[in-house]
């Protein structure tokens, strides 16, 4: 696929969560934005090692997710360390390895990989009372386009290969108007994350993106600046929530810990201040069934011969 291995550089005047345009900047869409105040911290032999692969709110609440995992240690009793990856890829990668405990991962991710990695449900987010998500197909706000077809030969990104709403949603559009991504779009590229994806239609680097709608719908409720820039076109079907993983390795003790201050944290005063700053109701225990609608989009990708990294094209 033409993935944007050419970075799109783009001089912007407005940095997210600034309202003037000052001291601008470059950005690369060719990897993922740096998240502030966030470092990623080498665990210990006593350590409960973390990753956050795929966040249901955008940008700066990495800072919020620290949060949480403090939170999550001091209820244990153990540091926990956190790790960071640009794609999801990388992070089954390391729960394939055993080298993480927990993690928060995208929906496709974790229906790709679950078979190989053996990671396991612990719990998910609800939010506004859903524990569902969709893609939404965004472009800018004044383009004359109304539906996909309108992208046709345009320019579209793709947030990470492994993406259910950002990758997976959009190539099964596609498939259905009878072509694929390398033959509809001019150019497909990636920007690894659901931020970078609405900053690039808003900015109009981009014609198109399929977004998180988790993500689109937390900024535009705090803050519209970039996503009042676009409109949206299309929205899926809705698909399971992304989970929160542990891997088998981790004891059955520490597994029932963890699952309990999860489902618990929104009772306290300081668990509920971390969950409205990531924009979620509460945590509540997942259910494998909520991710058949995934398991079914990947087979029907499979049997039309999509290529998916870790998912063979069915041979005919």
């Amino acid at each position: 696929m033409g993935r944007a291995t050419l970075s799109l550089l783009c001089v912007l005047g407005i940095l997210w969560g600034c309202s003037e345009d000052r001291n601008p900047v470059l950005v690369d869409f060719s990897v993922r934005t740096p998240m502030p105040a966030v470092q990623e911290v080498p665990g210990s032999s006593e350590s409960l090692v973390v990753a956050v692969g795929a966040m249901v709110s955008p940008r700066a609440t990495l800072r919020h997710y620290r949060q949480l995992l403090d939170y999550v240690g001091r209820h244990m009793d153990r540091d926990v360390s956190l790790v960071q990856k640009k794609t999801y890829g990388q992070l089954s990668q390391l729960f394939a390895q055993g080298s993480v405990d927990l993690a928060f991962v995208c929906t496709g991710s974790y229906v790709l990989h679950r078979r190989l990695t053996h990671w396991e449900l612990l719990a998910a987010p609800q939010v506004m009372g859903q524990t569902t998500y969709q893609s939404y197909l965004i472009v800018h706000k004044d383009a004359p386009y109304t539906s996909l077809d309108d992208l046709r030969h345009k320019t579209f990104a793709f947030t990470d290969p492994h993406s259910n709403t950002g990758r997976l949603v959009p190539t099964a559009w596609v498939v259905e108007a009878g072509s694929t991504p390398e033959a509809f779009f001019s150019q497909v590229l990636y920007t690894y994350s659901h931020d970078n994806a609405i900053l690039a239609v808003a900015k109009g680097l981009v014609d198109g993106a399929a977004v998180d709608s988790l993500v689109w719908d937390y900024e535009h409720a705090r803050d519209p600046t970039w996503t009042s820039q676009t409109k949206i076109l299309r929205r899926s079907k809705r698909f399971g929530i992304p989970p929160v993983v542990v891997s088998p390795g981790l004891s059955a003790r520490d597994k029932e810990t963890l699952r309990r201050i999860f489902l618990t944290m929104h009772e306290d005063l300081e668990g509920r201040r971390i969950l409205d700053a990531l924009g979620m109701d509460r945590f509540v225990a997942a259910e494998p069934t909520w991710y058949q609608e995934t398991e079914e989009l990947l087979g029907f990708l499979q049997n039309n011969g999509i290529a998916i990294h870790g998912l063979e094209p069915a041979q005919h």
